[in-house]
């Protein structure tokens, strides 16, 4: 026999909203907002309330971004043939959003390390070429918007490779064409910009952008991020000096310079040419996904928020998901961070505004376990959540 109260048309109500990240190779954002729901659900009406859950995977422009907003969207992925960074054919992913007017890529589809991981990197070669097809599906469906997410890349080629799918030819001083990769821009004289696909002029662009690295010197894209793509100290500095040389003929070619520009140096460089000739926008990524999936209007009407990740540790609080959510809600609602590791000091905790922060875990475990586990944990610690904060003010509210 049940001892569940029954629910009546004047029971307390209680609006939630689920905005979760992924947990990194276990489950997808998707999968941990239908979680965190259901315990939701189970919670409050197993109290006798009404809960009204509003699930809004959600993501902050890295790895996941792509599944995040197809989720959000309600849309599936399409593919597209086309190469990794070494020019080997690979299928890869992209997304539209319900209306058609704005596309999603993951440059990683096409360009990232994990792809080449089964032969040595190579620095001076590796290209974003195989981005371009990804970019040519999304103007030939007509978006009036491109979402590039970069992380995650194994190319120093300033973008340029993209930019040669795109139509675009890098010469050198005989006015022959360049082979792909950062190794040779040293030699760019000029770019011929005449067959550039005026398509990619037209749209907005917004790149998910988290770091501030400029695009050369100390703090560039070779010196800081090159040695995780295999390239040695000779390596960075003719990729440095490559780089800067881009940044020379981008202003000569009419664009603007983005030497200096904060973030220009992000995925080796791939954000310099679409900032410098498109105008693209660089911003974080955890905004511009809010902004896209109309977050902070969902957060502002929640009487109580979920959210979570893989790990809830320092960096969670610097750009990530957990961090924008609890920038976007009303500083009185209570936000919950449900994760497979808390390591957040509880001082740390309470002077970024989050009420609680929950593990998964329910006793000692294997991390393999624990990702076997990882929805029913997460179900099982929303429900813990809400059944405790439903005695709180979220109980009384509404």
């Amino acid at each position: 026999m049940s001892h569940a109260p029954h629910t009546t048309d004047d029971a307390p109500r209680v609006r939630v909203a689920v905005v979760p990240d992924s947990f990194k190779g276990s489950a997808h954002a998707v999968e941990v907002a239908a979680a965190m729901a259901q315990g939701a659900e189970e919670a409050f009406t197993g109290l006798g309330m009404k809960a009204d859950i509003d699930v809004l995977p959600f993501a902050d422009g890295g790895e996941g971004t792509l599944d995040a907003l197809l989720g959000a969207w309600g849309s599936d992925a399409r593919t597209v043939e086309t190469t990794d960074a070494l020019g080997r054919p690979v299928r890869a992913r992209y997304g539209l959003s319900p209306d058609g007017r704005t596309g999603v890529i993951e440059a990683a589809e096409a360009n990232g390390l994990p792809l080449v991981n089964d032969v040595p990197l190579r620095p001076l070669t590796a290209s974003t070429r195989g981005v371009g097809p990804l970019v040519g599906a999304l103007l030939d469906a007509g978006v009036e918007e491109i979402l590039l997410c970069i992380g995650g890349s194994a190319t120093t080629d300033g973008g340029t490779g993209l930019l040669a799918a795109l139509g675009a030819r890098l010469l050198d001083r005989d006015g022959s064409e360049l082979p792909d990769g950062g190794g040779s821009l040293s030699d760019l004289d000029r770019l011929d910009l005449s067959g550039l696909d005026e398509r990619a002029r037209s749209v907005r662009w917004r790149i998910a952008c988290d770091v501030t690295n400029p695009l050369v010197g100390e703090r560039g894209a070779a010196a800081v991020f090159g040695p995780q793509k295999g390239a040695t100290p000779e390596d960075v500095r003719v990729l440095d000096a490559g780089l800067g040389r881009l940044a020379d003929v981008l202003v000569r070619a009419g664009g603007t310079d983005v030497r200096e520009m904060s973030g220009a140096g992000a995925a080796g460089g791939l954000p310099a040419p679409l900032a410098a000739l498109l105008g693209a926008e660089l911003v974080p990524g955890s905004r511009m996904v809010a902004d896209v999936l109309g977050a902070e209007e969902l957060l502002s009407r929640a009487d109580l928020v979920l959210t979570g990740e893989g790990s809830f540790d320092g960096q969670s609080m610097a750009g990530k998901v957990v961090d924008a959510v609890r920038r976007l809600t009303p500083a009185d609602r209570p936000v919950v961070v449900i994760a497979g590791s808390v390591s957040v000091p509880r001082e740390e905790l309470a002077a970024a505004g989050i009420t609680a922060a929950v593990s998964i875990a329910r006793g000692p475990a294997t991390l393999e376990r624990m990702r076997e586990e990882v929805l029913p944990g997460i179900t099982w610690a929303a429900f813990t959540s809400c059944r405790l904060l439903a005695h709180g003010p979220v109980g009384s509210r509404g």
